[in-house]
């Protein structure tokens, strides 16, 4: 057993307790306006968040097969970095093609059925879909099947975070879209941020998301607790049996002489998983 930093205690917040914090727009969402409105307002355009693009507007390959969605929603948050080079290069543009290249990877290397992470988000802090099918299964509080985190793929959400963070750290920018990808889930899933979101070292043995990253995470989740209170309603707490024992993290030693690859950084499918 490691030494990573565990959540306090087990628990969520009720989905009916709360409004779905997400606002279409283009095909995609709307981060930010919504996860202010309390119980009493409607879902509509707040104010000016982060967008979500979707894969048609980042240039998706058509992908093998359809993603398989689950009825239940993810228990935890997990997040990447996608172990490329630090770009200094902001622009949408720049993350697009960052999209289509992990997709590349994914299918052609990995021989994939397409892109294994739900959402990507670039050192610009651009927001993009990920696996098909992701953001309207998101809207109804389902979970697509990613192909991100060995043998716990059927109750995990993917974020891959652009650059590699083992020594360097993420840029502001992309922190700040983290905060509000990671608020927009917990409230359309009733998450806890303290306990769900995770890295990917949490549940296997792999270097990901970087040691920078990694020791960001409570300060992460503490930062989307607090975007989260602005909620009129608060969160309502759970017990640790409303999630089942094997879909907790168990916290494996990182591993020493891990591949250091493009889009390769630890185990992404395992043989507890139904997908690729």
């Amino acid at each position: 057993m490691s030494t990573h930093e565990q959540p306090a205690a087990p628990g969520q917040c009720s989905r009916r307790s709360v409004v779905r914090g997400t606002v279409a727009v283009a095909g995609g969402v709307l981060l930010g306006g919504a996860v202010d409105l309390g119980l009493a307002a409607p879902v509509h355009a707040g104010p000016a968040g982060f967008p979500v693009y979707n894969r048609k507007e980042w240039g998706a390959r058509p992908y093998r097969r359809r993603a398989q969605v689950l009825d239940n929603g993810p228990t935890h948050i997990v997040v990447h970095h996608t172990a490329t080079a630090n770009s200094t290069n902001y622009s949408k543009e720049h993350a697009f093609e960052l999209s289509r290249s992990i997709q590349r990877y994914h299918m052609r290397a990995n021989r994939w059925d397409d892109t294994g992470q739900h959402l990507t988000i670039s050192r610009g802090g651009v927001v993009m879909e990920g696996r098909n099918g992701t953001l309207p299964a998101i809207r109804r509080g389902g979970h697509v099947l990613g192909a991100h985190t060995a043998n716990h793929n059927s109750h995990t959400i993917g974020i891959e975070n652009e650059g590699t963070y083992t020594s360097a750290l993420p840029t502001t920018e992309l922190l700040n879209a983290l905060v509000e990808t990671c608020a927009w889930l917990c409230v359309a899933y009733g998450l806890n941020p303290s306990l769900a979101i995770v890295g990917h070292r949490d549940y296997n043995a792999t270097a990901c998301p970087g040691d920078q990253l990694y020791a960001m995470l409570p300060q992460l989740r503490t930062d989307v607790g607090a975007r989260l209170a602005r909620l009129e309603t608060r969160l309502a707490q759970l017990g640790a049996e409303d999630i089942a024992e094997e879909q907790w993290p168990s916290y494996p030693d990182v591993p020493t002489g891990e591949r250091s690859v493009p889009f390769e950084h630890g185990p992404g499918i395992g043989h507890d998983d139904l997908t690729l």
